[in-house]
């Protein structure tokens, strides 16, 4: 079925780097972010996590078409969240030196034709990383308000093997499934006709 390009989308999060990667697609959004709990609950597998917080976030945003994600980074079924602090921001690193994590985002759209939801997964391999590195990296400030204490996309790239899967998964939102969701919901993508 043909999308609609006069859907006005809405993206539910404050993440620059998402609203960057709509952009690659020729999408704008209004953001307005979801205040809702991200709290990972006892118990609960991380894929379950990020499905659940995406589809939070999509449910707390009015707007005719809302699309949310939620991406986590999770070792040895772990999900490591942001770090605490400079110290918690090492001990994160110096347990993903040298070993394959997962990176799982969480996606939904929410629209008039109901809602879709998907959850992408990504190996990450890191080099193993010695004290110094650990310490420069964490000294750039720019850990501390990652998942995972990285980012791909920006020195901790410096730190990445080998990426199986999505990259752009790893930076916050997966184009390809993202764009299937979105079309799947109605909205024309702009390399689509009229």
């Amino acid at each position: 079925m043909p999308g609609s390009a006069a859907l006005h989308l809405v993206l539910a999060s404050r993440s620059p780097r998402r609203r960057e990667l709509l952009g690659l697609l020729g999408l704008s959004a209004e953001v307005r972010p979801a205040g809702t709990d991200e709290s990972q609950r006892p118990g609960e597998p991380a894929a379950a996590y990020v499905r659940r917080v995406a589809a939070e976030k999509a449910a707390a945003v009015t707007g005719e078409l809302v699309l949310a994600a939620d991406t986590a980074v999770v070792l040895d079924g772990e999900v490591l969240g942001k770090p605490r602090d400079p110290a918690d921001a090492g001990r994160m690193l110096r347990a993903l030196s040298g070993r394959v994590h997962q990176v799982l985002t969480g996606v939904c759209v929410r629209g008039g034709q109901g809602q879709a939801e998907q959850v992408v997964s990504t190996e990450v391999r890191f080099a193993r990383l010695g004290e110094r590195q650990i310490a420069w990296y964490v000294a750039t400030g720019e850990p501390l308000d990652k998942a995972g204490a990285y980012a791909l996309q920006g020195a901790g790239g410096a730190f990445v093997e080998e990426v199986r899967g999505s990259v752009s998964n790893v930076v916050g939102l997966p184009l390809l499934e993202t764009a299937a969701l979105l079309r799947r919901m109605g909205l024309a993508l702009p390399w689509e006709g009229p």
